[in-house]
């Protein structure tokens, strides 16, 4: 999993490559370099995981047919696992099953990634008094919570050394949302979603949530009337391969 959320500059580098490659996605928003993509919708999301893929000769992993001859790369489509070449060793959207394993960062049962309570010198939500706070959007830097922001604290990357699992912006995931889905015995075992629904999951919480919303259990939808073409202004993205 990546370190760090995708960046606005990383996002326009390998966008503005996609778009002589038959690529068709989105400039996405944001608030300055080194600062989080945001406002970009699920299916630019899966799309640019593909032309990073492309772009760094590696296999892409979304295709629009179940036998993955033709890369996912324009038009909005409800993908399926089975559009899905979970072997490449491209770049994908995590699971939320692998997103909330990495956000814990090893702990268990723990409200946060580090421990069951959260401060202002943190992370990045609503009121966390860092000095982007009245930039709009309100993002902060990738990785700002390395023990040098402010107010000041300690280096908070989780125990994977992962940054903003928690704030910053929302991040997508693959799966379907399903509100029963973990009740199931089947999802027991590194599971990849249900497969159909209405809305897209989202993880993390962003520069506009309150603390509750950054706890590692918390699971978010792209709630009604969006599906998974929104683009709020504090979704973001960040990226898995497989091994």
């Amino acid at each position: 999993m990546d370190r760090f959320e995708v960046t606005k500059d990383l996002w326009q580098s390998v966008q503005t490559w996609s778009a002589s490659h038959g690529y068709n996605m989105q400039v996405g928003g944001y608030y300055a370099n080194g600062h989080p993509v945001q406002a970009i919708n699920w299916y630019d999301a899966v799309k640019w995981c593909n032309a990073r893929s492309e772009k760094e000769g590696l296999t892409p992993v979304y295709y629009t047919d179940t036998s993955q001859t033709v890369a996912y790369r324009s038009s909005s489509l409800d993908l399926t696992n089975a559009m899905v070449k979970w072997t490449a060793n491209g770049y994908r959207l995590p699971t939320e099953a692998e997103w909330e394993k990495a956000g814990r960062g090893g702990g268990l049962g723990l409200r946060y990634p580090w421990a069951n309570t959260i401060a202002g010198n943190q992370a990045n939500f609503s009121n966390s008094g860092d000095p982007f706070g009245s930039n709009n959007p309100s993002s902060t830097p990738v990785g700002y919570y390395n023990g040098l922001q402010t107010p000041a604290g300690v280096d908070m990357a989780n125990g994977y050394g992962i940054y903003d699992m928690a704030g910053n912006v929302w991040e997508w995931c693959w799966d379907w949302y399903s509100s029963t889905y973990y009740g199931d015995a089947s999802a027991n075992n590194n599971p990849r979603g249900p497969t159909i629904g209405s809305f897209r999951v989202m993880r993390g919480g962003s520069w506009r949530s309150d603390a509750n919303d950054l706890r590692c259990t918390v699971r978010y939808k792209n709630f009604a009337p969006l599906n998974a073409g929104s683009s709020l202004d504090d979704i973001g993205v960040r990226c898995v391969r497989s091994r």
